[in-house]
């Protein structure tokens, strides 16, 4: 896992629970890699033989450029958070998404379709989601972001679809069955400047930031009578599942360390 910082990933405490799960050999580590230095940091780590790796902020787009192929969602997002290496040739995927749509829908047994989202952000963590909430075929996706011409131009990016809408924070007002904060009002103990008439009783509010304890985000959304609040913990250990089975085409179970994590 290379990123700026790492320090906090738990990245290797999963992968590492993965192989023992699945009677597989690998040694996956952690390493500090500035933007300026990421292209000679990877080379480097490619003439280690290093099979695979894993990309966080702030390195997912020069990841992106980086890459000699590219999976289509990964083209999609533009941006890549798991390398693969095979005969020198390195393929850039996104697995963000994914790991968000198995984590709804397996681990907290939530439908997607037909149902209402408000994606709140139009940044790089939402463009990594977008297309695979697309794909579950929900009745509409509304992107929320403080800049209006950024959720626009996502909207856009994304026209292939005709159930896009986008707005600045304060339009919106409608109640949804689904609200994803993407932005990183969390890690600086804010939320977004959204109208509470947005929450129902039934509303799942999922925040993509995981912590020890709830999110101000999450804080917020219990406060105004959300059914289930969540934070990313179950988007990290199924993302990471993605990229586990990319590289050895094993699919690791993930409830028990799921379950482990959270405790």
């Amino acid at each position: 896992m290379i990123g700026d910082p790492i320090k906090h990933s738990i990245s290797p405490q999963i992968h590492t629970a993965f192989a023992k799960s699945s009677g597989q050999n690998i040694t996956y580590t952690k390493l500090r890699v500035r933007p300026a230095d990421f292209a000679v940091k990877v080379k480097d780590l490619l003439g280690l033989g290093v099979k695979g790796m894993n990309i966080t902020l702030p390195l997912k787009e020069l990841a992106f450029a980086f890459a000699n192929k590219l999976s289509p969602r990964a083209k999609f997002a533009g941006a890549v958070n798991t390398f693969k290496i095979e005969q020198g040739m390195v393929y850039g995927d996104n697995t963000d998404g994914i790991g968000l749509i198995r984590d709804i829908t397996q681990n907290l047994k939530a439908d997607i379709t037909d149902k209402k989202i408000l994606l709140l952000g139009a940044g790089g963590a939402a463009k990594g989601i977008i297309k695979p909430l697309l794909e579950e075929a929900p009745e509409v996706l509304h992107i929320a972001n403080r800049t209006i011409s950024k959720a626009i131009e996502l909207k856009n990016q994304a026209k292939v679809y005709n159930n896009v809408s986008a707005s600045g924070f304060a339009a919106v007002s409608d109640k949804f069955d689904f609200i994803i904060n993407a932005t990183s009002a969390s890690v600086n103990h804010a939320v977004p400047p959204i109208s509470a008439k947005v929450i129902d009783k039934n509303t799942v509010c999922y925040d993509l930031m995981y912590s020890k304890e709830p999110t101000s985000f999450l804080l917020w959304a219990q406060q105004h009578g959300a059914k289930i609040t969540t934070d990313g913990l179950g988007m990290l250990v199924e993302k990471a599942a993605e990229s586990f089975y990319l590289w050895r085409k094993i699919r690791p179970a993930t409830q028990d360390l799921l379950l482990k994590l959270r405790k």
